[in-house]
């Protein structure tokens, strides 16, 4: 049985709220241990602490956290999508989670699902902390490959222009101006295709989510690089993904790039499903666990 618990990670920049998952009444005996982060815009609770109980039961430690600016978290601008503060966040949970003694030295994990797959990569890349990496249907993207998601260069130009606006008001007031996270029909949405993970309250669309983002967020997402960070990367990788999943040819080329030992698993599914379905969630946590059992030390 799964002990989840609230923990709190102080980085010595942002507090971090955090979720400590652990079949292990105390905290006395280590065990490897995996960081767990979902989809940009989220919170813990949805895909994140699903992972982190499942792989709970296989042995680990397991941390899931909100990054800053989100959920339980301190931060601000709140609901903003940054992938550098994320990335910093990444790297700052791994080193926190490393000084503590339940912790297994060497045997840090680290499991991203969906746009935090492409963050961790650049934070492995920067010097966190992680021994092995997880890829669970991983968003890798840059601005030509993440434009046709948008409606191509016109509708890139159109989020540009209305984040070059609320970052001046932000510069200006302090003001965030916020658009829904999810909305569908709403051009001006962070999503805006039907997509009944985040609509739906048995789904994703639960309690501590805030449906919200912040507007100057499209001058981040859609300029980030999340492919080239792939040679720097020496740590074992899985990359768990299929045809049904977002821009495979790019996760194809980040997995061929990686310098590390990589390996694939090919599954059926959309991106959608790997966040909670049993089907692709079970052949996601079975992959990591062995990738994990293989690869971090003791």
């Amino acid at each position: 049985m799964t002990h989840p618990r609230p923990f709190q990670l102080f980085t010595g920049g942002t507090s971090l709220a955090a979720t400590l998952h652990r079949t292990l009444p105390d905290l006395t005996e280590p065990q490897p241990t995996i960081l767990v982060t979902g989809s940009w815009l989220t919170v813990k609770e949805q895909m994140a602490d699903l992972y982190a109980a499942r792989l709970a039961e296989r042995g680990y430690t397991v941390f899931t956290f909100d990054f800053a600016g989100f959920g339980a978290s301190e931060g601000t601008p709140r609901q903003a999508e940054l992938p550098a503060c994320k990335i910093d966040d990444m790297i700052a949970a791994a080193r926190a989670v490393s000084t503590l003694s339940f912790v297994r030295p060497g045997a840090i994990g680290y499991l991203g699902i969906c746009a935090s797959a492409q963050y961790a990569l650049r934070a492995i890349a920067a010097g966190a902390p992680i021994d092995a990496f997880a890829s669970v249907a991983g968003w890798f993207h840059d601005a030509r490959t993440v434009a046709p998601f948008y409606g191509g260069d016109e509708g890139v130009a159109r989020r540009l222009e209305r984040a070059g606006e609320a970052l001046a008001a932000y510069q200006r007031t302090g003001e965030v101006r916020a658009v829904p996270a999810y909305e569908a029909g709403n051009e001006r949405a962070g999503m805006s295709l039907d997509l009944e993970y985040y609509g739906s309250a048995k789904r994703g669309a639960v309690p501590t989510w805030v449906n919200e983002m912040a507007e100057l967020s499209w001058a981040y997402w859609l300029t980030f690089d999340g492919l080239s960070a792939a040679p720097q990367v020496r740590v074992p990788s899985l990359f768990v993904h299929g045809d049904g999943c977002v821009l495979p040819e790019n996760l194809r080329a980040v997995a061929g790039t990686v310098a590390g030992p990589t390996e694939t698993v090919w599954a059926d599914g959309t991106q959608i499903d790997f966040y909670d379905q049993d089907a692709q969630v079970s052949i996601a946590v079975d992959a990591a666990d062995a990738h994990f059992r293989a690869h971090l030390a003791g």
